[in-house]
């Protein structure tokens, strides 16, 4: 490889690093925070794309276009799920909620290939150390867990000493 490669090489990753920070900017937060499967697809899209471009196995003007084949495709199948609940559904899954009353839910948890280990770990990263405090864990889209706890479980707030007027 000569210096004229080199230097051919890097001004398409610089063109690359451009254009996609622009499309990253314009699909908006979720690209870069957590990943749904439908994100994760996408993303891995676009970075192979970004190979095939950096290395010269595609042309510039080809793989601007599956960059923005791929950055069309995401964009329009976020506003269908976000009109259409049901194509949500099918692009990013539903919700499942896997502790419910201080009980573990175990189809949910088989069906999320989920362990118990692996749900303690998650709630002790919320801060609970007794299931039995749990009203509701819910694997999110995203393999978050959200916890919401028992109401007798909440930490006390200052309005629940000194009251509403308080």
């Amino acid at each position: 490889m000569d210096w004229q490669e080199l230097g051919l090489t890097a001004l398409r990753a610089l063109l690359v690093y451009s254009v996609m920070l622009v499309v990253i900017r314009v699909l908006g937060k979720r690209t870069v925070g957590n990943f749904t499967a439908f994100d994760l697809l996408v993303a891995l899209m676009l970075g192979e794309v970004v190979d095939e471009i950096i290395y010269g196995d595609v042309t510039i003007a080809q793989g601007m276009v599956a960059i923005g084949v791929v950055a069309l495709a995401k964009y329009v199948t976020g506003w269908l799920s976000y009109f259409d609940h049901g194509m949500n559904h099918v692009l990013e899954g539903s919700p499942r909620e896997v502790v419910k009353h201080g009980e573990l839910v175990r189809d949910a948890l088989r069906a999320e290939i989920l362990n118990e280990k692996e749900l303690q770990a998650a709630l002790r990263l919320h801060g609970v150390d007794d299931i039995k405090t749990v009203k509701s864990a819910t694997m999110e889209v995203d393999g978050q867990i959200s916890v919401l706890l028992e109401e007798w479980a909440e930490p006390l707030q200052k309005r629940d000493v000194l009251g509403e007027a308080g």
